[in-house]
């Protein structure tokens, strides 16, 4: 029997994300905001829509949302992250933005609030996963729709693929991502899990539709800084370097780069994402 695992304390997570939460905003948020707009295609947004992002990082869907008109509330157990989302909507002048920091799995937010509820590689990290998706439904009304878009297998999203790969081939003894269970951001990775999982969370329609985001890195340098920022589990991967190790695995990177576009010296790398919706049912307990 698999020994159960070990997941770290919410103030030992709240520390890992704020440490990496400028790089994250610097390296990570340009490339998903690039995708807000297509994840949030798959939910119906007016002017005026209450719209709640959890975990939401520093805006990839919160602010395509208020650019649409939505009035938004984003939370993320980070503070860093928080200050980093209200440090962007301020940039734009997006004042329906509210950033708040708040843990997830315990939302201080009223049943039947919002119209839609989102997350992008936000609740998909949580520990306690039913419990995240249940706070998700009971916040939002019923007849909202709730969205959470989430990595699928680790070998489509090329970024970490490719990484991991150069580090196995540089670093004697790397230990690649489990796959019983798989880590966290990988745990709705199969659709038909992660469409049972919406089910059990009392959402109905649920549908589990797949979506690919492009990410254009110009060296092998900025590749691992992606790497770096996107997880802990990237930044613990880089930070155990040597500086022969970075070197080689530079080196690795730069030539994969170079094949994929042909010469050139940087490329567009692929990351597969699963995107699953679920309306709230009108008949849920407590409803009005």
């Amino acid at each position: 029997m698999t020994a159960p695992t070990q997941y770290p304390a919410p103030e030992q997570t709240r520390a890992a994300w704020d440490t990496i939460a400028p790089a994250f905003d610097r390296n990570i948020t340009p490339h998903t905001l690039l995708f807000g707009d297509r994840i949030l295609s798959r939910v119906r947004l007016d002017p005026g829509t209450r719209l709640l992002d959890v975990a939401a990082g520093s805006g990839a869907l919160a602010l395509p949302a208020a650019r649409r008109g939505a009035q938004v509330v984003a939370v993320d157990i980070a503070p860093a992250m928080v200050d980093r989302l209200a440090r962007r909507a301020r940039a734009e002048g997006l004042t329906a933005v509210r950033a708040l920091v708040m843990d997830g799995e315990h939302l201080e937010l009223d049943d039947n609030t919002f119209d839609v509820s989102v997350s992008l590689n936000g609740v998909s990290l949580f520990p306690d996963l039913r419990r995240g998706l249940a706070e998700m439904q009971r916040v939002t009304r019923p007849g909202g729709t709730v969205l959470v878009a989430a990595f699928a297998q680790p070998q489509k999203a090329e970024f970490i693929a490719w990484t991991a790969g150069a580090l196995r081939a540089a670093v004697p003894g790397f230990v690649p991502l489990p796959t019983d269970p798989p880590p966290l951001p990988f745990q709705l990775a199969d659709p038909d899990r992660f469409t049972a999982k919406l089910r059990e969370a009392g959402l109905e329609d649920v549908a589990v539709r797949g979506e690919v985001l492009d990410m254009s890195f110009d060296s092998a340098a900025q590749l691992l800084d992606a790497v770096r920022s996107s997880h802990p589990i990237g930044a613990g991967w880089i930070a155990g370097l040597t500086g022969p190790q970075t070197a080689e695995v530079t080196q690795i990177l730069d030539g994969m780069l170079r094949e994929r576009s042909g010469g050139g010296q940087g490329a567009v790398l692929h990351t597969e994402l699963n995107i699953g919706t679920g309306v709230v049912p009108s008949g849920r307990p407590g409803s009005r």
